[in-house]
This record gives structure tokens, C-alpha cells and sequence, in this order.
């Protein structure tokens, strides 16, 4: 199920499809023995999904149909609280606690617009990694070299391969440090992370309260559009796109170009080259601020302090059923000091405005979302020393947007039938609609090239 949510709302509209028939094909391809559904969903709703479609198909028949997502199948990631269901963060640790009392704000929005939850997708535990493993419920494969076996991406895993593998037309994630754009780029989905404060937190599972935001991964941007507009309480609307002649891009020289592989610099390359040719003018830039974030996060950053204030009392309880490589993560917070966090809280505020004055000259900024295709499984699960590297690599573009308090969208820009390659475009916060209309433009442009 790869169409677009546009494309099969249109069919839903025009008596082509049901929503009955869209959640039974999901619902078979999740089930599939042979297919990734098991690793894909720690709790999958299948027949009360069905159930539910078959509602939608009514309310459809006498006119009532809520919004363009009215019978369509999403998954969502299990960090959102589902009434009567627990919710388990990816981890064993939480598996006996009491189920939600009420539905998280964005699972009600979803609901309410008539989407059909089709189940709660696998994650890194506590949502803590970029890279997507979970040795407790196993890890969704890439779609690209399955046979092989490579990473989704995380936090938000199973969200991305229920889209590339038709067990959800679509995938609401949460991103602290790129955790929706990152599998949405290594997958070859569009993903966006909106400005954190534009979607409400409430029922979700915390990882940093500082740098969490929640966000789709899709088809394409205009499937992230409508559902950002969904999640944001807004008109389940989509921007227009952009006018590419004249938009101001700007590439960032200072640190997100390091580490690039081939694959990847080539992508990008055309894909500046064919923006260039649309008429975007396209302007290499220094941000200087980039290169100094590691340093304000050298004793462990907000995800730090704010992770283990979550987790401590979990930890003492439970600590030896945690995954190891997110309890070292997590436990480095409890270094930090009440002093040590508020000196980055305040290192945050300096930076933020002087990224914002550095970028303002610029409709958006350009830039690898990932600058290297998805490692192999079998090593980062061997390899403890590889694992970190891979995973402090990965996460190093889209972090310094959350840390920007800004927004991102992550575009596949790679060549078809190669690994993908995401191309992120992002702004500050606050310009999440401008930002989704140039992904647009941007999307439309890559694509006339393929």
C-alpha cells in the first residue's frame, strides 16, 4: 500500500475501494508468516481495525464522512496511550502495567477524523536510538536488501516499514533526535517533525520533554501535510507548493557534509543540482553553531537529564530487563546536575537565537538527513563499539533541528532502484507550513529528474 492517502481517499470517494477492504489488505500483509508484521507491531488491532473500517464504510454511505482521512488504515507507534491498552515503549519493562485510562490527544484527533488504528508499531526501546534495534521484539528489516538484513532507522522502526510494506497507508512516530525523519530517509518515506510545541504531548510517553515532537511518516509531503494538520488540531488541509524560481536554499559547510558516503554525497549532489536547475538558488553557508553543540551536550544534553528523570525509579526496579545499550544511554544523566542542566537550558536559548539570525536570510536550509545508507544488522547487534558509532552518526543532522526547537521534513532523493537517501529541508520554528509547501516543490522537482 504505497499510494498516496490523497489517491486512496479519492478511491475511497468514488466507491473504487472500501475502508473494509484497505484494513483487511493490512491486516492480511501484517499476518503474512513470511513478512516483517511480526517484528513491525508489538500490538496489532486486526479484527476490531476491521470492525472499525466497517463503521467508517457506513458513516461514508450516508454522508458523513470526517475528513480526507476517513477510512484509512495508520499505524501508530507505541508510545501513545490507546484506552484500555498498555503501552510499552518498545520494552518488557512496562509489560504488566495498567492499560491507559484514555486515549493520547493525537490518537483522539486520528479517531475523531476517522482514521482506523491499525496497531501499535515496534520501536527502539524508550525510544532511545536512532538506529531502530529492539532485542525484545526483534527488528523490522529495510525494505532495500532485505535478504541481507539492514536497519530501519529508529526510534520510530515499525512506524516506517508499516508504510513501505502496505500493513498502514501511513505512521504517526515521535521524533526527539530525528527519530521519524531518520527510518523515513533510510526507507525511502517522506517523514516530517513539526515544531515540537505545535502537537500536543499529552498521553505520549516521554523520552526529552525539552526536544520530543510527534509527526507522520508517508507516501509523500502532502500525506505529511494533511496528517501534521490532523495531529496539530488544525483544517485537514495541505499547503500549496512552493514556487521553486527564486527560493533561497542554503547548505550548511559546518559538520553535516563529515562522514558522508558515496551513495549519499551523490545523491545529494543531484539532488542541489536539480533544484539549481528549477531555479532555487542554492548558497553554501557556515553555521558555526553546529560545530559547538557537542560540547553543550558533552555531559549528556536535555535527552540526558530529562531521560533518566524518568527512568530512575524504573531503573532501580527493573534495570536488568532494560535493553543494556539504552540503560548506559539513559544512565548518563544521572551525572548531571540540577546546575548542568540548567546551564544547557540557557546554552540552548543563545543558540537557538543565533542559528535563527544565521538562517534568516534563507526560505530553508538543505541537507543529507542521513549522510550514510542503512548499516547491516548483524554487526551493529555484535559490535557494542560499532553500534554507538553508527548511532551517534546517524542521529548527528536531524538532532541539531530539535535542538533548534525548529521543524523538518525528510524527502527520498536517491535514484530508483538504489539505497535511499533522504534529502532534509528545514526551518525554524514555527515555519512548518512553509516548510511543508517547499517539500512539496522540492518532492515534485526530485521527482521530474527520476
Amino acid at each position: 500500500m504505497t499510494e498516496t492517502l490523497s489517491a486512496l481517499s479519492a478511491a475511497l470517494a468514488a466507491g473504487r475501494t472500501t475502508a473494509q477492504a484497505l484494513s483487511e489488505a493490512a491486516v492480511a500483509r501484517a499476518r503474512d508468516p513470511d513478512g516483517e508484521g511480526a517484528r513491525v507491531f508489538i500490538a496489532h488491532a486486526g479484527d476490531r481495525a476491521i470492525a472499525a473500517a466497517r463503521a467508517s464504510d457506513a458513516l461514508r454511505a450516508a454522508g458523513a464522512a470526517r475528513s480526507p482521512l476517513e477510512g484509512l488504515p495508520i499505524s501508530v507507534k507505541d508510545l501513545f496511550d490507546i484506552a484500555g491498552e498498555t503501552t510499552r515503549a518498545g520494552s518488557v519493562v512496562l509489560a504488566e502495567a495498567p492499560p491507559a485510562q484514555r486515549h493520547a490527544t493525537i490518537v483522539t484527533r486520528l479517531l475523531a477524523a476517522g482514521a482506523v488504528l491499525v496497531g501499535r508499531t515496534n520501536m527502539t526501546e524508550f525510544a532511545y536510538s536512532g538506529l531502530g534495534l529492539n532485542p525484545h521484539y526483534g527488528t523490522p528489516r529495510n525494505p532495500y536488501d532485505r535478504a541481507t538484513g539492514r536497519i530501519p532507522g529508529g526510534s520510530s522502526s515499525g512506524a516506517a516499514i508499516s508504510v513501505t510494506d502496505g500493513m498502514a497507508a501511513a505512521a504517526i512516530g515521535t521524533d526527539t533526535g530525528g527519530s521519524v525523519r531518520i527510518p523515513a530517509a533510510l526507507c525511502g518515506l517522506a517523514g516530517f517533525k513539526p515544531t515540537a510545541r505545535r502537537v500536543p504531548a499529552r498521553g505520549t510517553l516521554p523520552l526529552s520533554t525539552s526536544l520530543d515532537s510527534i509527526g507522520p511518516l508517508a507516501p509523500s509531503v502532502a500525506c505529511c501535510a494533511l496528517l501534521d494538520a490532523v495531529l496539530a488540531g488544525e483544517d485537514a488541509d495541505v499547503p500549496v507548493p512552493a514556487e521553486l524560481r527564486g527560493l533561497r536554499l542554503a547548505v550548511p559547510t559546518t559538520l553535516v557534509l563529515e562522514g558522508v558516503d558515496e551513495t549519499v554525497a551523490s545523491a545529494f549532489q543531484a539532488a542541489l543540482s536539480a533544484l539549481s536547475a528549477a531555479g532555487a538558488v542554492v548558497t553554501e553557508i557556515a553555521v558555526p553553531e553546529f560545530a559547538a553543540l557537542a560540547a553543550i551536550n558533552a555531559k549528556g544534553g536535555l535527552p540526558g537529564a530529562e531521560a533518566w528523570a524518568y527512568h530512575r525509579a524504573l531503573i532501580a526496579r527493573d534495570g536488568d530487563r532494560y535493553d543494556p545499550r539504552v540503560r548506559l544511554r539513559i544512565e548518563r544523566g544521572m551525572a548531571m546536575s540540577a546546575a548542568d542542566y540548567v546551564d544547557v537550558l540557557h546554552a540552548r536559548t543563545a543558540w537557538i537565537a543565533a542559528v535563527e539570525a544565521r538562517i534568516a536570510p534563507f526560505d530553508a536550509l538543505v541537507l543529507p538527513t542521513v549522510p550514510v545508507v542503512a548499516p547491516l544488522i548483524a554487526p551493529l547487534v555484535a559490535d557494542d563499539a560499532l553500534y554507538g558509532a553508527a548511532n551517534v552518526l546517524i542521529l548527528r543532522n536531524p538532532t541539531l533541528i530539535n535542538f533548534l526547537d525548529g521543524c523538518a521534513l525528510s524527502v527520498p532523493c536517491h535514484a530508483p532502484g538504489t539505497a535511499p537517501v533522504g534529502l532534509m529541508i528545514a526551518g525554524a520554528g514555527g515555519s512548518d507550513r512553509r516548510i511543508l509547501s517547499i517539500g512539496m516543490a522540492v518532492e515534485a522537482a526530485l521527482a521530474a529528474t527520476r
